[in-house]
């Protein structure tokens, strides 16, 4: 993954699908054409994920009344379904990536040609996960909702201690689902681009754009949202996510506020320059 002095936008899709590669490609073909630079789902083993006691407690779900674990094999693709988003993917010219929430499910995504490996907010203190993750790819980012500096500390130096050469970034968020707007703390950006010293996004969860457009004013280069067709759908992560709509505005947003920023250099433009000679005495 190159950041190539752009902001690299992800569009996660998490589960958002709900089990359905229909779903999946809708919200692909969505991310293509609202100018996200890749989409991204999460991989599970229900089986290791799942904890035991919550194996066997039933559940209402729009397909009927089920375990929560069939629940979650329910919603989660298998192999065959990765293939066809792959082709898929490659098919509209996006990347795909995916967070594993398991050492299974990271052998399984490495075998793609995906640009990053995700680890979020909830296994950030995972650290073997991480070590695993830093040894077998070239990228990772890490997510900080609900997490220390310690425990960043501790993950950041998991990282470099595993894989010198893992090129690694860092994701400030609040995992607050919606997240109050009070809450963001964009400046905290700041902070951690000066404590680790490598590329800081922000990975929002909060209700509208604006703010996740102005963290690039913070120096986040790395913009992730939660997509979804439609907020109303079956689901813990649809209230919060973006809409159709609103990814499009959100990704030309952060496009016009980039350029707009410039390099903080004090010149006079080209086009000033005609206006300076009509002007000026």
């Amino acid at each position: 993954m190159s950041l190539d002095n752009k902001i690299y936008i992800i569009a996660e899709i998490g589960i958002n699908h709900n089990g359905s590669l229909d779903i999946a490609k809708q919200l692909i073909d969505i991310a293509k054409v609202a100018g996200c630079d890749v989409v991204k789902f999460q991989k599970r083993n229900p089986d290791i994920c799942v904890p035991e006691h919550q194996k066997s407690v039933m559940r209402d779900t729009p397909w009927g009344k089920m375990t929560y674990l069939d629940y979650k094999y329910k919603v989660e693709f298998n192999k065959k379904d990765y293939d066809e988003i792959d082709e898929y993917c490659k098919s509209k010219n996006i990347k795909w990536s995916a967070s594993p929430w398991d050492l299974d499910s990271l052998d399984f995504l490495v075998k793609y040609d995906i640009p990053f490996i995700k680890i979020p907010s909830a296994l950030l203190t995972n650290l073997d996960l991480i070590r695993e993750s830093a040894k077998k790819c070239n990228n990772l980012i890490i997510s900080t909702g609900m997490s220390t500096l310690d425990e960043v500390d501790q993950a950041v130096k998991t990282i470099k201690d595993s894989n010198s050469k893992c090129n690694f970034s860092v994701l400030h968020c609040n995992s607050t689902y919606p997240a109050p707007i009070e809450d963001l703390n964009l400046k905290c950006i700041e902070t951690l681009q000066k404590r680790y010293n490598c590329p800081v996004g922000y990975s929002g969860h909060e209700f509208g754009l604006t703010t996740t457009i102005a963290s690039i004013c913070m120096g986040a280069t790395i913009i992730e949202r939660h997509i979804t067709l439609d907020r109303t759908m079956w689901g813990t992560d649809q209230m919060c996510s973006v809409e159709p709509q609103g990814l499009i505005k959100l990704v030309r947003g952060v496009n016009e506020l980039s350029l707009a920023l410039g390099n903080g250099e004090k010149i006079v433009t080209d086009k000033e320059k005609e206006i300076r000679k009509k002007l000026r005495k």
